[in-house]
This record gives structure tokens, sequence and C-alpha cells, in this order.
């Protein structure tokens, strides 16, 4: 009985059989009055019928379709996923194929259909891309292929899988992107140009003079020994402590492009850690709302990458006002060396950052501290639209006045020896990874 029902459940019948059904229909209506019109409507009617039962025969017992999903081992966070779809055709005859995905419910997909045509043997790769706006767990249904014959008046629909569930982790596909950084002298990536600035003075050997090279590090003794221009090579300084503070506080839950502030602050730790990584500096994690929620101490090794990973993959948004004087307490007990601290946090108004400046200030006078704020994009689009009446003047003199506020917050944490980075969200990870690499060249860390 489960067999029979199934059977009729995968038969369906093309909007052209509603058509030409209607078409049919209107003709023998047309031939109550019409008598000539009447015949020909019972004659149509019958082939119709015959040629729908043929067209489901045809495509019954004429083949099937094979279908495979290739789902990645896990998704990244903010970039485009490729899942590719395998198609193989069966049948001797050419059929039109209707894909229908049963996409996680995260994508809020009601829409998604990929329309193909297989031709008699045929191995078809439909690829289609997803990105993904949040962390957690994915979880894909069942691929539906719907299977039509040339003539278009039954289809046959198919299922494959069941359920399949998939993580999606912090941007791994950015932090691959940006390794290159890790080893360029003068780098250009993304929206900003980072020139290396000098070298730091760790020595690493005299060698032969060769067209570029920086001749204020000609070595004179040298070159009167070996009768030929030699020059002193440094090499950055290696095995510094880096630590990524992420504010886990409601200010870094605003929206931005379908994320929040603390996902981009979460794929932007993962990309500067690993960058720092292989420039054979330590990279530590500490995030913190009204308590110290996560601490990795600094490492370089392979499987301390994986466990920064793994963490960033848990971390959530807390919804309470950020304790930075707890924050203080725990880096003065715990961070005892002078270290790069990056703090991805975020302040709209002025005096929410000086009620913190005390705190700021006091890590700041042992370690290397570097603040990161965000712009507001949607204000900045206010900012450039022309008013016309006194309303759109009002609203835009307020949005211009937050706008300032941002940047008098960068003068004033500047004054107290505190770097920051003000920038848009989409653009953080290559500006922090940019201010690691000239504080580097600068020789600050």
């Amino acid at each position: 009985m489960k067999k029979i029902k199934n059977f009729f459940n995968s038969i369906f019948f093309h909007p052209n059989f509603y058509k030409i059904w209607a078409g049919i229909t209107l003709i023998i209506f047309i031939g109550y009055w019409i008598p000539f019109l009447y015949v020909v409507g019972k004659y149509l009617f019958l082939f119709f019928v015959i040629l729908t039962l043929l067209d489901f025969l045809y495509l019954w017992r004429g083949g099937t379709i094979l279908a495979n999903r290739i789902l990645p081992e896990k998704m990244s966070n903010g970039d485009e996923n490729i899942i590719k779809l395998h198609l193989k055709s069966l049948y001797y005859f050419p059929v039109d194929l209707v894909l229908i995905d049963e996409l996680p419910v995260q994508f809020q997909k009601r829409d998604f259909l990929i329309k193909v045509s297989v031709e008699p043997g045929e191995e078809y790769i439909q690829k289609y891309s997803l990105r993904p706006v949040k962390r957690g767990v994915y979880e894909f249904g069942k691929l539906n292929v719907f299977i039509y014959s040339p003539a278009r008046l039954v289809g046959i629909r198919k299922q494959f899988f069941g359920n399949r569930q998939v993580k999606v982790y912090p941007s791994f596909i950015q932090m691959r992107k940006y390794e290159l950084l890790a080893f360029a002298n003068t780098t250009s990536f993304g929206i900003k140009k980072v020139r290396r600035l000098g070298h730091t003075m760790e020595f690493e050997q005299i060698k032969v003079y060769n067209q570029g090279d920086d001749y204020r590090t000609i070595n004179w003794k040298a070159t009167a020994k070996h009768q030929k221009l030699m020059v002193n090579q440094y090499q950055d300084e290696k095995s510094q402590n880096i630590y990524s503070l992420i504010d886990m506080g409601r200010q870094m839950a605003l929206p931005f492009n379908q994320m929040t502030l603390l996902d981009y602050a979460i794929n932007a730790t993962l990309s500067f850690s690993n960058v720092a990584m292989k420039k054979k500096d330590n990279a530590g994690l500490l995030s913190f709302e009204r308590y110290i929620t996560t601490f990795i101490k600094p490492d370089n090794s392979r499987q301390h990458l994986q466990q920064i990973f793994e963490q960033l993959y848990n971390l959530k948004t807390g919804f309470f006002e950020t304790d930075y004087e707890r924050l203080y307490r725990f880096v003065r007990r715990k961070i005892p060396t002078r270290s790069l601290l990056m703090i991805y946090t975020n302040f709209e108004h002025i005096n929410s950052m000086r009620r913190q400046l005390p705190y700021l200030k006091k890590i700041a006078h042992k370690h290397l501290v570097v603040v990161v704020i965000f712009k507001n994009t949607e204000l900045q689009q206010v900012i450039k639209q022309k008013v016309n009446d006194s309303r759109k003047l009002y609203h835009k003199i307020i949005v211009e006045d937050f706008d300032w506020q941002k940047r008098i917050m960068v003068k004033e944490l500047g004054l107290y020896n505190i770097h920051t980075i003000l920038t848009e969200p989409q653009n953080l990870t290559t500006e922090v990874i940019n201010k690691y690499l000239q504080l580097k060249s600068r020789g600050l860390i």
C-alpha cells in the first residue's frame, strides 16, 4: 500500500497538460452550439488521453536519473560556498530536469529552483553558491528532481538523500586568502596599500649588495674585506605575543550586511592570528563581556590555530554592558609581558568611550594597544544624500555629529598612545592585518 501511495505521489502533470485540457474542454463546450466542433473535441480528447498515457510510459520505462549532492565538510561564514549537484541520465532520449534543493532554514529561500536539460547518458554537474551569515549547524533536506519528457505532459519526481548537517565556521576562506600578506614586503590587498617602512634590528646575515637593497645597511668593514659591496640583512623580530581581544557586549550585535559586528571581528581574528603565526609570532585569544569568557595563551603551533578556530566557532554575543575594569585586572594578572593587544569593540558615542578610557590607558601603559572602532555605513549614506527640506537637513546634522564623534575618539585615544582602526565592517580584516604589518615594520612590536 505504501509503495502504491509513493508511486502516485511521484507522478504529476506539467502545466502544458492543464493548458491543453482547458483548450479541449473549451472546444467541447462550444460544440453544444456548433456540432462539428463537438465531434472534433471528442476525438481530440481521446487522442490527448492516449498521448498522455504514452508519455507517462515513455518516461517511466525509458530510464532513470541518478543524482548526488556534493557538500563541503564545513562552510565558511560570510563567504560564497560552492555546492555541486552531480547528475547522470540513464534515459535513451533527452529529458528536462527541474532541481529543487531543500536548503537550510537559515537561508530563508523558498524559491530556489534550477532548470537543466540533459542528453541521453550524459553526466552533468550543476553548481550553485550559498553565503551563510551565521555560525552554527546547517541542515540540508532532500534533493527533489522533477523529470519531464520531450512531450512535457507528465512528470516524475525523484527524491535523493536524507537530511545532511554541515557546520558553518568562521571565514577560513578569508584566512587562506590573507596568508599572502605574511610574506610580501610591499602588499596591496583589499582597499589599502601597505608599504614596509623599514626593518627591525634583529640581525640575520651579511650578504652581497643587490640592486634594490637599502644602501643605509651597507657594512663598510665587510665591504673593505671582500672588495665588493656587502650589506647587513635584518629580519623581523619573532615570537612576539599577539592577542585578539573580542568584546562580546551588546554593541557588537549590531548588524551589517546580514552579519553582526561580532562575526566580522571573529573572521578578522582568524585571519589575523594565522598571519601573525606565519610571521613566527605567538597568537592568543581573549573574549570578554561582564566576565572573561575565553582565554587562550599565545602560541604558534599548528594545533594552536585549530584551537583558536574551534573557540571562535562557539562565541556568541551577549546583551550586557562590557566590564572594562574586569578586563584590565585580568590583563594585568594573566598577561605579564608586553604584547600587542588588538581590541575589537565599538563605541557609538564619545561618552561611552570616555567611560572606558581610564582602563584603556592603564592597559596601554604596559602593552601596545590597538582599538578597532566601526564606521556606521548607514550613517555614511545619509551624509552623502542631498537634502531639500529642513527636516532632512536636521537629520543630516545629527548624523554628521555622530560621524564627527567617531573621529574625535580616534584623536583622543591617540593622545594616550593608543592606536586605533576606524573602518567599515567589510574592510576590517584588511585594515587589521595592514596595521599589524605596519607596527611590525616600525619595530613597535
